[in-house]
C-alpha cells in the first residue's frame, strides 16, 4: 500500500491542537511538507516545532483567521512562496458555537457559525483549486462530525453546519473529479481532544470521581452508541486523513468516512 506523499505540500487549518494538529502530524509522517494555521501564533509555532522535531519535515506556522478573505489569501500565498503550491487541503478550522435549547440561540449565531465552519472552507478551496486543476492532482479533505448525520438536540447551529460540510464535499467532488482532484469528508465522533479532556476533568471534579469514571459515565449518558466504549484518539483521525491524501485512496472521492467507534446508529 502506497501511503507516501513525499514531495506534496499540505495545508491544514485549525491545526494548533487537537484533530487539526494530529492531521498535520500524520501528513508530515507520510512525507508531506506542511503549512498549519490557527489564530493563535504562539500555540501554532509550538506545534509546528513539535511536528518538525518528530518528523524532520518542514512545517510552516502561519496565524490566520479563515473568516477573513485577506487572511486566507495571505495564508495560501505564503505557503506557495515558501513550500510550493498546495496539493492537499485539510479544512479543519471551526467551532461548536452556542450550545443550548433552540429557543435560547439567536438567529445571528447561525450566520456567524456558518461563516466560520462552512464558508471558510469555500474560501480556502477557491484559493487553491486553480493550481490543483493545472497539475491535475489534488486532495481536499473536509472535517465534519457525527453531528452532521446524528444531530444533538442542543447543538442546532453546529448540526446544521456539519451537515452542510458533508453536502459541500459531495457537491464539489462532482465538479472537480475530471481534474483528478479528490474531495472527501471525515466525520469524527467523541475524540479525546484537549476540549474533551477539559470537560471530563470538570465533570470528575464536580462529581468527586476519577476522569476515567467521568468518561464512562459520559459515554453511557450521552454517547451510548459508541460501540468501542472509549473516546477516539486524535491520531486515529489524522491517519485516515493521511490515507485519503495518498495514492492508496486514488479511487475514493465524494464519500464521508466516519471515525466514530460506531457512534452513528444509522446505516
Amino acid at each position: 500500500m502506497n501511503t507516501s506523499i513525499t514531495g506534496k505540500v499540505a495545508l491544514v487549518t485549525g491545526a494548533s491542537k487537537g484533530i487539526g494538529a494530529a492531521c498535520a502530524l500524520s501528513l508530515a509522517e507520510a512525507g508531506a511538507s506542511v503549512s498549519i494555521c490557527s489564530r493563535n501564533q504562539e500555540e501554532l509555532a509550538a506545534m509546528a516545532a513539535d511536528i518538525q522535531r518528530k518528523t524532520g519535515v518542514r512545517v510552516l506556522a502561519i496565524a490566520a483567521d479563515v473568516t477573513r478573505q485577506e487572511d486566507v489569501e495571505r495564508l495560501v500565498n505564503r505557503t506557495r512562496g515558501e513550500l510550493g503550491p498546495v496539493d492537499i487541503l485539510v479544512n479543519n478550522a471551526g467551532a461548536a458555537g452556542q450550545i443550548g435549547p433552540f429557543d435560547d440561540v439567536p438567529v445571528e449565531e447561525y450566520s456567524r457559525l456558518y461563516d466560520l465552519n462552512v464558508v471558510s472552507m469555500v474560501r480556502l478551496v477557491k484559493a487553491v483549486l486553480g493550481e490543483m486543476k493545472i497539475k491535475k492532482w489534488g486532495r481536499i479533505i473536509n472535517i465534519s462530525s457525527e453531528n452532521g448525520l446524528q444531530p444533538d438536540p442542543d447543538m442546532t447551529p453546529y448540526n446544521l453546519t456539519k451537515a452542510a460540510i458533508i453536502n459541500f464535499s459531495k457537491s464539489l467532488s462532482k465538479t472537480v473529479g475530471q481534474y483528478n482532484i479528490l474531495v472527501n469528508t471525515v466525520s469524527p465522533a467523541f475524540i479525546y481532544t484537549p476540549l474533551v479532556e477539559g470537560m471530563l476533568k470538570d465533570i470528575a471534579a464536580a462529581r468527586h470521581i476519577t476522569p476515567e469514571q467521568a468518561l464512562q459515565g459520559f459515554l453511557a449518558e450521552k454517547r451510548p452508541n459508541v460501540e468501542l466504549k472509549r473516546a477516539g484518539r486524535i491520531e486515529e483521525v489524522g491517519d485516515v486523513v493521511a490515507f485519503l491524501a495518498s495514492e492508496s485512496a486514488s479511487f475514493i472521492t465524494g464519500t464521508n468516512i466516519r471515525v466514530d467507534g460506531g457512534s452513528v446508529a444509522a446505516i
